[in-house]
């Protein structure tokens, strides 16, 4: 019996920063995913999602029962209008928590990994608005980063966002050796599941309904400091059956 959570995904609560930016909008830290698809489904509030690709910037209107997805490379914005709250499904449990997520700060932080970790870090331990601040700092870069890219591309020059994705893919290419462990025991394992059940289902042998399961995963206790806003998160890799 899989006891994953659905497609080796995890799951999010979100309510996004209402703090204002120095270009004067509410809302999270642009970033990108490097190997995970990541998928809004709004359920309170208005807001909007800035994204910027090869393709070229974009705002998709965001309010309840919006669902939008993105793929790696997408850098997004999360802006809130107004109580904007969102459930956050993310591909490859594991793998965003463990520095799959680059945020735009400059080009050339993001070329050195020891200040990269420097900016985008935030303290273990600390007063509630010391961390706070420090989200707001690390968001602030990012948005200036954001908007050089954004500013280059729309003057017909892309290359400094494909040195930002080149950058990127510098910086986390000693974690893709952990990476590919999680994404085993997760994904892969889950998919390789499936396919022996489609195989017992073909020759009609039912043995894994017998081992139907209800599992559950608690929230957490608080609301943690996360780079688009406050996050109740799911620990979904352990599990509670009933």
């Amino acid at each position: 019996m899989s006891k994953t959570f659905p497609g080796g995904t995890s799951v999010t609560h979100l309510d996004v920063y209402t703090s204002t930016c120095p270009d004067g909008l509410a809302g999270g830290t642009p970033h990108l995913h490097t190997a995970s698809t990541e998928a809004y489904v709004v359920v309170e509030g208005h807001g909007a999602l800035h994204t910027l690709d090869l393709s070229g910037p974009r705002e998709t209107p965001l309010e309840p029962g919006s669902t939008v997805w993105f793929t790696p490379g997408t850098i997004h914005r999360a802006i809130n209008h107004g109580g904007l709250r969102v459930v956050v499904v993310m591909a490859n449990a594991g793998l965003p928590e463990a520095g799959d997520a680059v945020m735009t700060f400059p080009t050339e932080i993001v070329a050195d990994p020891a200040r990269y970790r420097q900016h985008a870090t935030l303290p273990d331990t600390a007063p509630e608005s010391e961390l706070d601040a420090a989200a707001r700092r690390r968001r602030d870069l990012a948005v200036e980063g954001f908007h050089q890219l954004a500013r280059s591309f729309q003057g017909g020059d892309p290359k400094p966002l494909e040195r930002f994705y080149d950058t990127a893919a510098a910086l986390v290419r000693p974690l893709v050796a952990g990476w590919r462990r999680t994404w085993q025991e997760t994904v892969a394992r889950e998919t390789s599941h499936t396919a022996h059940v489609l195989d017992a289902l073909e020759h009609g042998y039912a043995s894994h309904l017998r081992t139907a399961a209800l599992l559950q995963a608690p929230g957490s206790p608080t609301r943690r400091f996360g780079m688009c806003g406050r996050l109740r998160t799911y620990d979904v890799r352990h599990h509670a059956g009933q």
